[in-house]
């Protein structure tokens, strides 16, 4: 089901639509020094990207500020931080929801290790229940979450008229992950 989105260009339209959002509240709020940000993007060649939409995911929006000249870099749901793999096939395929099958063909279709799906997995029920993010969402969540089912249990909870509303409001919530600072993933 989510699993689908992968391949589905309109999604990756959307999420292109998310992130030219988030990169606009970012250049709106200014860099620290109170110099205009102006656009810098990046080339992105991120592992685990079908071919029908690696034209949506090659650059990374970013600013430079006009003054200090200090790169600022927007959230975003496509890219999971520094990691090289896309932010959806991270969450998806360290899902448990994938199921082991469906989770070996996923990696196998994606060219990811299964050693990296173990470290991922981990990250999840390790690294990402310590994050300021998490620490302070995770109350909201009622009842609680099992922090062994991450990242599924937290997919489960997102509401939506389907599969890629729901997707997409998860990759919401994950987006202050994708930058630098104290909640950097």
């Amino acid at each position: 089901m989510c699993q689908a989105l992968l391949h589905d260009p309109r999604f990756f339209t959307l999420l292109l639509q998310i992130d030219h959002e988030l990169a606009a509240q970012t250049q709106a709020k200014g860099c620290a020094c109170a110099g205009a940000l102006h656009r810098a993007d990046y080339p992105r060649k991120p592992r685990g990207c079908p071919p029908e939409v690696r034209g949506s995911v090659e650059r990374r929006l970013s600013f430079c500020c006009q003054r200090c000249r200090k790169r600022t870099t927007s959230p975003s749901v496509r890219f999971f931080g520094r990691h090289v793999y896309l932010s959806l096939v991270v969450v998806l395929s360290s899902s448990r929801h994938a199921g082991s099958n469906s989770a070996a063909r996923l990696a196998a279709e994606l060219g990811i290790a299964w050693h990296t799906l173990r470290r991922w997995r981990a990250w999840w029920q390790e690294t990402f229940t310590r994050t300021p993010l998490w620490q302070a969402a995770c109350a909201a969540f009622m009842p609680p979450l099992d922090v062994a089912g991450l990242p599924q249990t937290l997919l489960e909870r997102f509401v939506g008229a389907d599969a890629a509303e729901r997707l997409s409001a998860a990759l919401r919530f994950l987006a202050p992950l994708t930058v630098r600072g104290d909640h950097t993933a």
